[in-house]
């Protein structure tokens, strides 16, 4: 299956080019599932291009019945988070927890440093998760967590995960841009190898 590269898009007409239909209404027999789509595609529906990503959540956990939101941000968008949760907080009940939660050594697991004669606490997600949990949260937003960090953090969630910001330090964390870029673009499909990792 590569539909990156079907040129039609029928399915948008109705085609089933895979002939999985029937086993649609399976996949979203949990009450719970079928809230999620029903309230998504309403969004969709009645504020197509007329809310930003941020009312749109509002309005989705509103209408999820969600009294209690768990947000997950990196350090380097403190700022960011606080402005979000300081918005959620108006409608919600809101649990916040920061990357570097307990101040464990990179060293600890023997992780790279990015200075290497400077402290430098490690990301933890999966305690992130745990806090969270903890907390009985319904839904947990991420705020710029790592790539892989991210990962991690929505493996180890009990609730529901969608992400807010998603980081590029390059693109002001839009990495959609490096695919509108024509500078990007060029140095991304041009590049036929892939970068070797240095761990120490």
């Amino acid at each position: 299956m590569k539909c990156d590269l079907c040129a039609d898009k029928h399915c948008k007409e109705g085609e089933d080019c895979w002939e999985v239909k029937g086993d649609v209404q399976t996949m979203y027999s949990s009450p719970g599932d079928l809230k999620m789509l029903q309230v998504s595609t309403a969004i969709e529906g009645n504020y197509y291009m007329q809310k930003t990503r941020i009312e749109e959540l509002n309005i989705f956990c509103r209408e999820m019945g969600y009294k209690r939101l768990g947000v997950a941000f990196c350090i380097g968008l403190e700022k960011e988070a606080q402005v979000l949760c300081s918005f959620l907080r108006k409608h919600f009940t809101v649990y916040s927890i920061c990357c570097k939660v307990c101040g464990v050594a990179k060293e600890d697991f023997g992780l790279k440093k990015i200075e290497k004669n400077k402290y430098e606490a490690m990301c933890n997600p999966v305690m992130q998760a745990k806090v969270l949990e903890e907390n009985n949260t319904e839904l947990n937003i991420i705020v710029g967590l790592c790539l892989g960090h991210d990962i991690l953090f929505s493996k180890y969630s009990h609730a529901p995960v969608t992400t807010l910001i998603v980081k590029d330090r390059l693109l002001a964390h839009n990495p959609v841009g490096a695919l509108y870029s024509r500078y990007y673009y060029h140095k991304l499909t041009l590049k036929k190898e892939i970068e070797e990792i240095n761990y120490e």
